[in-house]
């Protein structure tokens, strides 16, 4: 039997493999057997407009169906030749008949002898089913405290779930810093078909914090020193991110900007027990105004070249 497969998706013999596609696109969308369940002749008309974009996608079978005719090229190609490379399942998910997105039906297709859409619409020769399929991740963005991302915390956080709250428990690992993505598999949007849930993924960031600061695993924190406690040396009280008081030794002569490590007092490392340190910031104060006492010594001090 002659068959136009030009005629059959309604395009021009000479038309480019876009508007080829376009045209099986438009057909498919319009006979595809979820739109037109039960219709035998919408069932037709799909087996056959899906032959024809089989062929005419392909350029060398294209080439060969414009050489031979159609009488001739059937001669060479069984359809189980015309239809051998073909993806089914590729093609229909390029036109929005299955997909990634939870609750979309994922089709496949197997080559067989004798109706290679037979399973499509209720018979035995292909595969045409749908497969589970995971549901989508999520992304939150969640702000923890500083002293958090340095001890660890329990946190709840409420996550809309297509309009449906779902409060989740969370463990922020101690030593956790800002960038870093904490996944809780299992916690996205429901599978579909059976398919497993996607994963949660939490965005950390670190609010500001009015005393310290953090740089890697390290702690800093500022001290501010008269100018005769610099010079002479003191004795200061530092709290630490943890909570306690650390009293540390200023030794003389310290610089202004100058920085005093306090090993082991920073963050804890994510793998392993190490910790970061922290550095004391020294700021070396200078006073406004001088009583005429004070600015006596400093004109002696001046004099001696200090």
């Amino acid at each position: 039997m002659n068959t136009d497969y030009y005629q059959t998706l309604g395009v021009d013999k000479n038309a480019s493999a876009e508007d080829i596609k376009k045209a099986y696109r438009k057909l498919a969308l319009k006979y595809h057997p979820d739109k037109n369940p039960g219709n035998k002749e919408a069932e037709e008309k799909f087996k056959k407009m899906s032959e024809a974009y089989a062929v005419l996608s392909d350029p060398k079978k294209r080439k060969e169906y414009d050489s031979f005719g159609s009488d001739g090229f059937k001669q060479h190609y069984s359809q189980e030749d015309i239809f051998r490379g073909f993806d089914l399942n590729e093609i229909l998910r390029g036109f929005g008949f299955s997909g990634a997105a939870a609750g979309r039906r994922q089709y496949t297709y197997q080559q067989a002898e004798g109706e290679p859409f037979a399973d499509l619409f209720g018979g035995g020769g292909g595969q045409y089913r749908i497969r589970p399929q995971k549901g989508d991740d999520l992304e939150y963005n969640l702000a923890i405290t500083l002293e958090e991302s340095v001890l660890g915390a329990e946190k709840k956080v409420a996550i809309n779930k297509d309009g449906r709250i779902d409060e989740i428990n969370i463990k922020v690992p101690e030593g956790i810093n800002a960038g870093k993505k904490l996944r809780l598999a299992g916690k996205g949007l429901p599978g579909g078909h059976g398919g497993p849930s996607g994963d949660l993924y939490l965005n950390i960031s670190i609010l500001p914090h009015p005393i310290f600061a953090r740089d890697g695993n390290d702690i800093y924190v500022e001290k501010e020193l008269k100018f005769s406690q610099a010079v002479l040396g003191t004795t200061i009280d530092v709290p630490t991110v943890e909570g306690s008081t650390k009293r540390i030794k200023i030794p003389p002569g310290t610089q202004n900007n100058s920085k005093i490590r306090m090993k082991g007092y920073g963050v804890p490392h994510l793998k392993g027990s190490e910790k970061g340190d922290q550095y004391v910031k020294i700021m070396v104060t200078l006073p406004k105004k001088l009583t005429s006492t004070q600015l006596e010594l400093v004109k002696k001090l001046a004099e001696e070249g200090i």
